[in-house]
């Protein structure tokens, strides 16, 4: 079994509710740490080992794949999880605007909101990558109302033109 089939299989468990929220608890505090220890020091790269690397992290290396697995769309490269072992040399970069977008999009505000980000970018990127999060996600309607211009480029409205 595979690391990553591994922790899939810890996260997907079959827990009570309060077993549940204290094992997503645990992970969402490790997980901060590792953002935060990651921001601070403005590690773009993360390199070496696998086993060795969620060690740097505080984690198991089944845990450390939880994070890979979180973290990997935010990557300049994806990684392969299923092929990764313990022995695995890894070597990711990571986009800091993919990864604050993706932040966003997680609603993971104890992510998004740490004050490490300061360094990182500046309050107007992380404004202009929340505005492009926000207008990403605004349904557009491609339907055109009987008293809009008509399409077609005439200057008349729709209904007194093509909606005829």
């Amino acid at each position: 079994m595979t690391l990553n089939d591994q922790w899939r299989e810890i996260a997907d468990k079959e827990r009570t509710p309060q077993e549940n929220e204290a094992f997503w608890k645990d992970y969402f505090l490790k997980e901060k740490d590792n953002y935060a220890y990651i921001l601070a020091n403005n590690l773009k790269t993360i390199k070496g080992q696998l086993s060795e690397v969620s060690g740097s992290f505080n984690m198991d290396s089944v845990t450390f794949m939880g994070f890979l697995d979180g973290i990997n769309t935010s990557l300049v490269n994806e990684v392969e999880l299923d092929s990764l072992e313990e022995t695995s040399i890894i070597d990711v970069e990571i986009d800091y605007e993919k990864l604050y977008f993706n932040m966003l999009d997680a609603k993971a505000d104890w992510l998004y909101n740490l004050s490490e980000w300061d360094n990182i970018l500046s309050e107007d990127a992380r404004k202009d990558i929340t505005k492009e999060f926000r207008t990403s996600r605004m349904a557009v309607s491609n339907k055109v109302g009987r008293n809009d211009p008509c399409p077609c480029g005439s200057g008349k409205k729709y209904k007194k033109c093509c909606g005829q």
